[in-house]
């Protein structure tokens, strides 16, 4: 995707926080409410007719050109892949238009978090490709409807959707967490989110990251994730602790305690390395570490 069709998804791009590539000038990501839904939505469809692979022909037509719009696309996958015997697709799909209809904001959170993807996962250069095959993206907009479904006291329909999500994504999120927008979780197999766990704007995790309690405790007792941070592969951050704006969580780190803003840790029990950055890991997904025989 090019830089002129950002522009058309987007009314507002911000330049003072562009980064180098011009793909990226989206970054740093304007509100949900900025994201022109029918540019998006026509740029999806013209991606999608670049397949010619005929065994294909029938999957783009159900996911993608028998629909009018964004929202009813994607309300047409999360019902497709979720649904079972006990609720079966068409009803999930009724279930998700409707939770639409009465929450217009959650088909423009998903718009930013699809163009997250793109703009951050190295292996996607296009909105089709996230939008048809991504879990990571899949799961959180399942999550987001049983999410509402909790709120509207409609548990039980909530954790189903949250077990269906973890059978069929291997996803695990409380449908009570609370998730901000422009997250995007790269691969998503084993990922665990808790039920008071806490994911602000402009996030960004790998696969086998838990976000959890330390036992039994009950209350408010899981992370708490501010903008900008950048979670690694297979790290653990555990109990009711705060990863500060902009930090960097080393693959495989234990985190048992709080983590100051642009602080990057590494290791079990996970330790501060080199000195304070100043940018926001979670766009550029740069997961190099600076030295570790450098230690704050």
């Amino acid at each position: 995707m090019n830089y002129a069709m950002l522009r058309h998804l987007n009314k507002i791009v911000p330049e003072q926080n562009a980064l180098s590539d011009p793909k990226n000038h989206l970054a740093s990501g304007p509100d949900s409410h900025e994201i022109n839904l029918s540019a998006l939505w026509l740029q999806i469809v013209q991606e999608s007719k670049v397949c010619c692979d005929p065994l294909l022909a029938n999957m783009m037509d159900t996911c993608i050109h028998d629909h009018a719009d964004f929202g009813v696309a994607l309300a047409n996958i999360i019902g497709r892949k979720l649904g079972d015997c006990s609720i079966p697709a068409h009803a999930l799909t009724r279930l998700v238009r409707t939770a639409y209809k009465h929450n217009p904001s959650l088909v423009s959170i998903a718009a930013a978090d699809l163009i997250a993807v793109m703009l951050r996962d190295a292996a996607c250069s296009n909105l089709v490709t996230p939008f048809l095959f991504f879990k990571g993206f899949h799961s959180i907009q399942a999550y987001r409807v049983a999410h509402v479904l909790w709120n509207e006291n409609r548990q039980f329909l909530a954790l189903h959707l949250q077990s269906r999500i973890s059978e069929k994504f291997g996803v695990d999120i409380h449908p009570a967490a609370h998730i901000g927008q422009r997250v995007m979780i790269d691969h998503a197999t084993a990922i665990v989110i808790g039920e008071t766990a806490v994911l602000e704007d402009d996030v960004s995790m790998l696969q086998e990251v838990t976000l959890g309690g330390t036992g039994k405790v009950e209350g408010d007792r899981h992370p708490k994730v501010r903008r900008g941070v950048l979670i690694g592969a297979g790290a653990k951050i555990l109990g009711n602790v705060e990863i500060g704006e902009g930090a960097k969580v080393g693959a495989g780190s234990i985190v048992l305690e709080s983590i100051p803003p642009y602080t990057t840790v590494v290791g079990n029990p996970a330790r501060r390395i080199g000195i304070r950055h100043h940018d926001m890991p979670a766009f550029t997904m740069d997961q190099s570490l600076p030295p570790i025989d450098y230690i704050i």
